[in-house]
């Protein structure tokens, strides 16, 4: 007999079979409590976003019990809010984190300088630079500014920096001069300085060098282990890809376009449903990305006056100047929308330039065609009547009758018709009576097909 039809050999198979699975569960369970480093990307503007999913990751590490998390830092700045709120979940954070300043040719520039004085050890990559963390007017009024609220602004964040440094071990007054003087560092001498803990080429380097180093947790020493650790990395979820890529000011700025011309086509077309519904969303997100943002909203109201004004051109006859008031009133608002001396929160000139000569090359092709429509003659209805050609089949005065358009019809005229002569139509009275001329070109009123009785 096979031995593969003895009776016991499915059971003895189905839990090898299941051992072994439960081995490499367990294996991996063992491997991602014990010997895993997260590693969490960040190379952009520190927004709210980024805030959140740093401090999801945050919570998941010290859940599953990681040897470490580690932040990859490449950022211009950011939000002093979702600053501090990525600081505040660092400092609570159970298991050690690291903050590297990487690749080479990054930067840890304003929020996120203040952000590696918090880790509990900072690296930076050969190439790279850490400082210039002087804060920056955010929200209505920004770029305009009162002294003393700004001086204020400054003294808080000076406040702020040295703190963390003083808790981290690091040096105090570099700290501060970043937020009052606007230093930048280069790698090697953050580390002179003693800012940083270690300079390293790549991840592999940095993890050696930080194997068996100490740090402090609730006011007891811990021995940091991360040799032969596997670093896991950790991505955004499609939800806060969306929202982060609307963070940026040009896709803000660009939305807030939208959703004012969706609304627009909704007005103008009632009934269509899909613009307005699209500029609705457009404009809800616009409204959450310019959160983030040094918004003026001087600029705003001088967008919603231009689109004002293009709508007024259609019903006013202004031949034009209201138009290019919009274009003008579009041009300044979109200027004046971001103020701030941040490259990274300024929309791009081309994206502005290129937006309002869209909008008012839309805007004068609609006026073109409205105002050709306008001066279109009528071709149906009591309008259509004017211009058309007949005969009037008695003398016309202050009465007569005339046949036009294959009807007989009451009539006027100014200046008498005698009968049989050819006549055009001038205007139409409500009582539904002709005021009509003679015509020059006799016959024409037959061009249709039309006899006489």
């Amino acid at each position: 007999m096979s031995i593969w039809r003895h009776p016991i050999t499915l059971p003895l198979f189905l839990l090898v079979a299941l051992l072994f699975t439960a081995q490499v569960c367990f294996g991996v369970e063992e491997l991602s409590s014990r010997d895993v480093v997260r590693v969490v990307p960040v190379a952009g503007v520190i927004n709210p976003v980024v805030a959140g999913f740093v401090g999801a990751e945050l919570v998941r590490a010290n859940g599953d019990g990681s040897r470490a998390l580690l932040i990859e830092l490449d950022t211009p700045g950011g939000l002093d809010s979702a600053m501090r709120s990525i600081i505040k979940e660092i400092l609570a954070s159970e298991i050690p984190v690291i903050v590297y300043v990487y690749p080479s040719g990054a930067r840890a520039a304003s929020a996120g300088a203040l952000v590696t004085l918090a880790a509990d050890f900072a690296v930076m990559a050969p190439g790279t630079n850490l400082g210039a963390a002087h804060p920056v007017a955010i929200g209505p009024g920004a770029g305009g500014g009162d002294d003393v609220m700004m001086g204020k602004v400054v003294e808080d964040a000076a406040a702020y920096a040295r703190s963390i440094a003083q808790q981290r071990g690091r040096n105090v007054d570099w700290a501060e001069k970043i937020v009052r003087e606007s230093v930048s560092t280069p790698a090697e001498e953050a580390l002179e300085l003693k800012v940083i803990d270690l300079v390293a080429e790549d991840e592999q380097a940095m993890l050696l060098e930080l194997d068996g180093r100490r740090y402090l947790r609730g006011g007891q020493e811990r021995v940091l282990k991360t040799a032969g650790a596997l670093l896991v990395r950790s991505e955004m979820t499609w939800r806060q890809e969306i929202l982060n890529t609307i963070s940026n000011p040009n896709v803000a700025y660009l939305l807030l376009m939208l959703g004012i011309l969706g609304i627009f086509f909704e007005i103008s077309q009632p009934g269509v449903i899909l613009p307005g519904a699209v500029g609705a969303i457009a404009l809800l997100l616009a409204f959450f990305a310019f959160q983030t943002l040094p918004v003026n909203y001087v600029g705003v109201l001088l967008i919603l006056l231009a689109f004002v004004l293009f709508i007024l051109e259609i019903t006013v006859p202004s031949f034009g100047m209201l138009t290019v008031g919009g274009i003008v009133s579009l041009t300044l608002g979109s200027l004046m929308l971001v103020e701030t001396s941040e490259p990274y929160l300024q929309i791009s000139r081309v994206v502005i330039f290129a937006t309002v000569a869209v909008c008012g090359s839309f805007f004068a092709l609609v006026l073109y065609f409205v105002v050709r429509t306008q001066k279109t003659r009528y071709v149906s209805g009591i309008e259509g009547m004017v211009g058309e050609r007949g005969e009037a089949v008695s003398d016309v005065g202050i009465k007569g009758r005339v046949f036009v358009h294959g009807e007989y019809w009451d009539a006027y005229a100014e200046v008498p018709i005698r009968k049989g002569a050819p006549i055009e139509v001038v205007r139409v009275e409500r009582n539904m009576k002709l005021e009509v001329r003679e015509s020059a070109m006799e016959g024409e009123w037959m061009e249709g097909g039309g006899e006489r009785f």
